[in-house]
C-alpha cells in the first residue's frame, strides 16, 4: 500500500518531526521542508516572520500540498486548501481554531480537524494567577514604594476565601480550577449547560448555566473568560455584564477578544468600576497603538502569548501521534480533540 503523506506546514522542531515519522515508518512519509517555512520569531512560533518564497519554492510548496493526505497545521492562505485535494485530516496547533476553520470553508468539508485542546490549560492558568496575585497582593503598590525607597508597613489583601467566576467550563477552566484549590478560592464555572457531566466537575464549587451569568458576576472577586469565539459567545461580556460585576473586581480574558465588548471594558476600567484587567487577547490584534488599553494604569497587556511555552510543540506532537495511531488503525472514533465543525469548538 502507498504510504500516507504528512506535510508539515508550520515551523516544527526536527525532534518532533522525527517522533511523528517513527509512529509507523513503513506506513508514513513525513514531508518536512524547513526552507519553505517562515523563520521563527520565538520558541514554539507557528506563524513566523513574513515569508516570500522564490518561484521554485512556491512550486515545491504547491506540489507538497497537492500530494499530502494529512497536514500539520492549517494553511494560512485559502488558495493552499484549493490545491490540497487529497487532504483528509488537519492537526492544528491552537485550540480556538473555529473561526479560522469557518473562514477557510473547512466547516463545510469532510476534512477532519483536530485541535491542541488541553495543551495550553497549564500555561494560561499560570498567567491567570500571576495577574490575580499582582492585583490582590498589591504588586503595583510595592513597586511604587520600592522606586521611592520608602519603607512603610501596611496591611495587604488576602487571596484565600475569595470567589472567582470562570466563564466557560472546559479544559482552560479545569486548569484554572486546579490551581485555585491551592489558593483556597471558591470557583463558579459558567457552562453552556449546567447539568452537563464533565470529568473535572469536582474541581468547581458550582456550575451555572449562562442564564445565571450576571448573578454570578455580582458575587465574583474576579472573572476569567475562557469560552471559544462563536456566534453565541460574541460580545457576551458586554456593558450589562460589566455593570453586574462587583466593584473593584478583576477581569481576565484568555479566550478571544471578540467575546468581550472592548469599549464597555474600557469604560468600566476608566470609571473605576473594574479594579484591574489582564488581557492576553484583543478585538483587533495586534492591539492598535492608539488603544486606551495601553495606557490605563489598571491594565496588564499580554500579546496573545500567555499560552506559549517551550514544551508546546512537544505536547501537540503527543496528541498528533496518538491520533495518528488511531487513524492508521481505522479507529476514528477514538481520536482526541476532534473539532465539532458546527459548534466551532
Amino acid at each position: 500500500m502507498p504510504k500516507l503523506r504528512i506535510f508539515i506546514t508550520s515551523p516544527l522542531e526536527p525532534a518532533n518531526v522525527e517522533r511523528i515519522r517513527q509512529v509507523a515508518p513503513d506506513r508514513l512519509e513525513v514531508d518536512h521542508q524547513p526552507d519553505l517555512l517562515p523563520e521563527l520569531r520565538y520558541v514554539a512560533d507557528h506563524v513566523g516572520r513574513p515569508l516570500t518564497r522564490t518561484p521554485g519554492q512556491e512550486r515545491r510548496w504547491i506540489d507538497a500540498l497537492s500530494r499530502a493526505d494529512i497536514l500539520w497545521d492549517l494553511p494560512r492562505k485559502p488558495g493552499d486548501l484549493a490545491v490540497s485535494k487529497r487532504v483528509r485530516w488537519i492537526q492544528t496547533t491552537s485550540t480556538g481554531v473555529g473561526q479560522s476553520v469557518r473562514s477557510l470553508g473547512l466547516d463545510k468539508s469532510d476534512i477532519v480537524v483536530t485541535t491542541a485542546r488541553g495543551v495550553h490549560a497549564g500555561p494560561l492558568a499560570e498567567f491567570v494567577f500571576m495577574a490575580l496575585l499582582m492585583h490582590w497582593r498589591g504588586f503595583a503598590h510595592l513597586q511604587s514604594e520600592q522606586r521611592e525607597r520608602r519603607w512603610l508597613r501596611y496591611c495587604g489583601e488576602e487571596v484565600a476565601g475569595r470567589r472567582i467566576v470562570i466563564v466557560g467550563a472546559g479544559d482552560l477552566a479545569r486548569g484554572i480550577a486546579q490551581r485555585a484549590r491551592a489558593f483556597e478560592l471558591k470557583v463558579t464555572a459558567i457552562g453552556r449547560e449546567a447539568g452537563k457531566e464533565r470529568r473535572h466537575d469536582g474541581l468547581f464549587d458550582e456550575v451555572q448555566s449562562r442564564r445565571g451569568l450576571h448573578a454570578a458576576l455580582a458575587e465574583a472577586d474576579a472573572t476569567i473568560v475562557t469560552v471559544p469565539h462563536t456566534a453565541q459567545t460574541e460580545r457576551m461580556i458586554d456593558g450589562r455584564a460589566f455593570a453586574a460585576m462587583k466593584k473593584n473586581s478583576a477581569f481576565i480574558n484568555i479566550a478571544r477578544g471578540q467575546v468581550v465588548d472592548e469599549p464597555a471594558l474600557i469604560e468600566a476600567l476608566r470609571s473605576g468600576h473594574l479594579g484591574f484587567a489582564a488581557l492576553d487577547v484583543a478585538t483587533v490584534e495586534p492591539l492598535p497603538p492608539d488603544s486606551p488599553l495601553w495606557t490605563l494604569p489598571n491594565v496588564l497587556i499580554s500579546p496573545h502569548s500567555a499560552s506559549t511555552v517551550p514544551a508546546e510543540n512537544s505536547r501537540i506532537t503527543d496528541i498528533f501521534c496518538r491520533n495518528l495511531r488511531c487513524w492508521l488503525d481505522g479507529r476514528f472514533g477514538d481520536m482526541h480533540n476532534v473539532l465539532d465543525k458546527q459548534a466551532l469548538y
